[in-house]
């Protein structure tokens, strides 16, 4: 065999070194916020009336929810062992007990042994009543309900709406849980179609100019100075111009209005231009200036960004616009409230708003 050559230095052993930090001196890494968990504003521009509405919704999830399913089954009654494995429906955690969430608001919920001894999960007699007002409140806004939807329609492309849109995002408008019984009463108003797959669409029938007039413009006859002032397109120019504040404003009025009306087809605009982005702030206003709360999270405007032209951009475009919008919650599920709208006696005058605050009372 050939011989072997060493250097002087393989005498000796280099494992006592030490080559990596070890683990309890490293550096730990900030982890990214999740879309998820991350808020949308941060603490210096959060408005706390807005947070605490947030907050309210996911105190009363279950109540909303759950009044709302059972609402919808027969004689209004469940059998608690389903009840216990619908927790995204009834929307109490997932792996609770939903008898947890039952006995948090006994005005409004109650478990009773049925003759065969099981149990079941219904309203109580305080609550019926309670439900009976809603009909009735339901009843006397029928009209002003079916004008929401018309203007709903209106603003949509070629004045369809599949039903099950407006179904699904009811409880926003103030519609109530029938509304799609109630539409043959209007044949000179709505139209339903029923396409190959077997969807079925409302149609407007009869377009009234009455209707086409937006929030914004109603404003300007008493406000003209708020409107001018909800949006903003800045012109960017170079600082040597030295524009004093006053001549600043002038010149961002020149490139911010006119504004486009959101009863305008809005499939001709060029997606990218001011006048596109024009069109979608002030549908997205109206559609604000038409729910109940004068506001919508992103899953209510999500499910009609087809019929409303609305791009994945949206987001973006609010952040843009603090003067109207206020954008509240986390990336994920946030909520677009209307601001001005909350000095408004309006918002606070409507019966089913004023029903609405009256539960939450009575479930805490």
């Amino acid at each position: 065999p050939s011989p072997v050559f060493r250097t002087a230095s393989s005498h000796f052993s280099t494992s006592f070194l030490i080559t990596k930090t070890p683990k309890k001196f490293r550096k730990k890494r900030k982890k990214k916020d999740s879309p998820r968990t991350k808020l949308v504003q941060t603490p210096p521009n959060v408005v706390a009336n807005f947070e605490r509405i947030l907050d309210r919704d996911k105190r009363f999830r279950f109540l909303t929810r759950c009044k709302d399913f059972l609402a919808k089954q027969p004689d209004r009654v469940l059998r608690l062992e389903d009840a216990g494995k619908l927790h995204q429906e009834l929307g109490f955690p997932r792996g609770r007990k939903v008898t947890k969430s039952i006995l948090r608001h006994p005005l409004i919920f109650q478990i009773y042994r049925h003759s065969d001894y099981s149990s079941w999960l219904g309203f109580t007699d305080f609550m019926e009543d309670l439900l009976r007002r809603e009909d009735e409140i339901m009843n006397e806004l029928e009209l002003q309900r079916v004008d929401v939807v018309r203007k709903l329609l209106m603003m949509s492309a070629d004045g369809r709406i599949p039903l099950s849109k407006i179904y699904h995002n009811r409880l926003i408008f103030g519609l109530p849980e029938n509304f799609r019984d109630r539409i043959p009463k209007y044949p000179d108003y709505f139209k339903v179609t029923v396409e190959a797959d077997g969807k079925r669409i409302l149609e407007l029938v009869d377009w009234d100019p009455s209707l086409a007039t937006t929030c914004l413009e109603k404003q300007l006859l008493f406000d003209e100075e708020r409107v001018k002032s909800a949006f903003k397109f800045p012109i960017k120019h170079s600082r040597k111009l030295n524009l004093e504040v006053g001549d600043e404003k002038k010149l961002n009025l020149l490139n911010t209005l006119p504004l486009v009306s959101p009863y305008s087809d809005g499939r001709k605009l060029d997606p990218w231009t001011a006048e596109a982005e024009k069109y979608r702030l002030g549908l997205v206003h109206e559609f604000l200036s038409l729910t109940l709360e004068r506001r919508a999270y992103i899953h209510n405007m999500v499910e009609f960004k087809d019929e409303f032209s609305l791009t994945k951009r949206t987001y973006q475009m609010l952040l843009k616009q603090p003067r109207t919008f206020y954008l509240g919650g986390t990336e994920m599920n946030w909520c677009v409230f209307l601001k001005d709208a909350y000095g408004d006696e309006v918002l606070n005058e409507d019966p089913q708003v004023l029903f609405n605050r009256q539960l939450y009372e009575y479930a805490d």
